[in-house]
């Protein structure tokens, strides 16, 4: 079914009718609009090959604080020596699907070609959004999720260098400081994440942060920016801008710079 951003949001259940694993409801398809109001409201599609569609809404929620975030202090010395390179957008498409490639070990197949393709139209739409991690010009580790207001959901990473990942998701909290981020969501307790700072909110505290994030004014230049007939009828009226600002990363002074 499809609708206005408003309509799609109405179409799901309170949180509180999600099962005590978090599983919410089932169906639907994943269709930009509805994926972003899933999102804006804590809600994030997981299910495998096979299934319908799962939507999730864990209770307690794992969330990464950015003024709590702490690279392991080997990790840190690791970095110090041998920086990588890091981007923003350059590799999307390579980055997800390393990822999905990382699961298809019988330990989940949940991001399946369906996925795969909802993710990326969500990246030309400029909702979604990967780091990567390069090593003389190789791909060696990154990261995705979505970004929207002030909240960026991380999805999933990778790498196939050690502490790739992890600069990705130091290069990731540098950004979202820079620009202002309230919430970085986690969606699951994982001891990786653990380890840098994450923490368990319950669902109360979890939407009353994301509803800060979503509220926030900042970023007019974006949301001013005229878009195409045929963006707008893909996001049909979202009421949050998507990323437009590019950065370059500096390894030297560990930020990023706004470019045009």
């Amino acid at each position: 079914m499809s609708g206005t951003f408003a309509d799609l949001a109405a179409q799901f259940p309170p949180l509180e009718a999600a099962r005590a694993d978090g599983l919410l409801c089932a169906g639907g398809d994943l269709q930009p609009a509805r994926l972003l109001a899933a999102y804006s409201l804590g809600i994030f599609p997981w299910y495998e090959e096979g299934l319908p569609i799962l939507w999730w809404s864990p209770d307690p929620r794992c969330v990464l604080p950015l003024e709590d975030f702490c690279l392991p202090s080997r990790s840190a010395r690791a970095l110090r020596r041998r920086p990588f390179e890091l981007t923003l957008d350059a590799a999307f498409g390579e980055v997800i699907r390393a990822c999905a490639g990382l699961r298809a070990n019988g330990h989940g197949t949940w991001l399946t070609p369906e996925m795969i393709a909802a993710y990326e139209r969500l990246h030309a739409l400029g909702y979604a959004h990967s780091v990567e991690a390069w090593r003389e010009g190789a791909l060696v580790g990154g990261l995705y999720g979505v970004a929207l207001g002030r909240a960026f959901f991380g999805e999933s990473m990778f790498h196939r260098e050690s502490e790739a990942s992890r600069a990705a998701l130091a290069g990731l909290v540098a950004l979202l400081r820079l620009r202002g981020a309230v919430v970085l969501d986690c969606q699951q307790e994982t001891p990786h994440i653990m380890r840098m700072g994450g923490v368990m909110l319950p669902r109360a505290a979890f939407r009353e942060r994301l509803a800060r994030a979503l509220a926030a004014e900042g970023w007019r230049e974006e949301r001013e920016a005229r878009e195409p007939d045929a963006l707008r009828r893909e996001i049909r009226a979202v009421p949050w801008a998507p990323w437009k600002t590019g950065y370059s990363y500096s390894a030297i002074n560990g930020s990023w710079i706004a470019r045009s």
